[in-house]
């Protein structure tokens, strides 16, 4: 039967890789990559990075497909991002049914850890349960956003007994979580954090964490500090025609 590996690779540094990871790179006979166009062709080139440095194994493959696009400003969110998961789907359903023989193994490489703000295991379950390709899967972790945020700015997840929350830019619109001192937000488009600058919080803050380009920036979170990280993170996305940010609002404990 086809296999297919989900790889956690880390954030961006080649060396987040773990052991396992790269023991399961060379079994690897197809790595399955999406294309996500020229902008973003530092992902792809990072990750090909990867390959050359860890795979020994010769005779490998890499089959690019082209990820489909979604609706960045949709009235229903909900079901914008429906739609591009069942484009998705098909993207992946093709890949592993046309370029990955009976008995092959075949791997996406997942940014940072599969199970954390990823949709790969929600779409190769969909594969699955369309029933029109037969394989078995494995998911490798990886070290995530949050935990190459927290380790480059030297600081904990948490605090002592009190709860951590991960959300998203869209959420954290809505209000500060109940019962939550630490927050992480995950690639928040429109700086959310400039609501909340008159609430004696602080923000850890990084972009491209793990790369050469990598940004960090830290500390109470004022209005000053809220315009340069908004500034920053405009001038990089310009610079790079991408970003990839995640942030950390922690409460001091009362």
């Amino acid at each position: 039967m086809r296999k297919l590996y989900a790889i956690g690779i880390g954030a961006g540094d080649p060396e987040h890789l773990t052991v396992q990871a790269i023991d399961r790179l060379n079994r690897v006979d197809v790595f399955f990559v999406l294309d996500k166009g020229s902008a973003k062709a530092d992902l792809v080139r990072l990750r090909q990075d990867i390959l050359s440095r860890f795979v020994t194994r010769p005779g490998y493959r890499v089959v690019t497909a082209t990820d489909p696009d979604r609706d960045r400003a949709p009235s229903d969110y909900r079901a914008a991002v429906a739609d591009w998961h069942e484009l998705r789907t098909d993207v992946y359903e093709r890949l592993i049914r046309d370029s990955l023989g009976p008995d092959d193994t075949g791997a996406f490489l997942v940014w940072g850890d599969p199970s954390l703000y990823d949709s790969t295991i929600a779409l190769i379950e969909a594969v699955l349960a369309r029933g029109n390709v037969a394989f078995d899967y494995e998911v490798v972790p990886g070290v995530s956003s949050i935990s190459a945020l927290v380790a480059r700015h030297r600081t904990t997840m948490n605090q002592i007994g009190r709860a951590v929350q991960l959300t998203t830019g869209r959420r954290l619109a809505t209000g500060w979580p109940a019962d939550a001192d630490d927050v992480f937000v995950l690639l928040d488009a429109h700086t959310t954090f400039n609501q909340f600058t008159d609430q004696g919080l602080h923000i850890y803050w990084g972009a491209y964490v793990g790369t050469p380009d990598e940004i960090l920036l830290s500390g109470p979170l004022d209005a000053a500090l809220a315009a340069r990280i908004s500034a920053v993170r405009a001038e990089a996305r310009e610079k790079h025609g991408w970003i990839m940010d995640t942030y950390l609002l922690r409460r001091p404990q009362r």
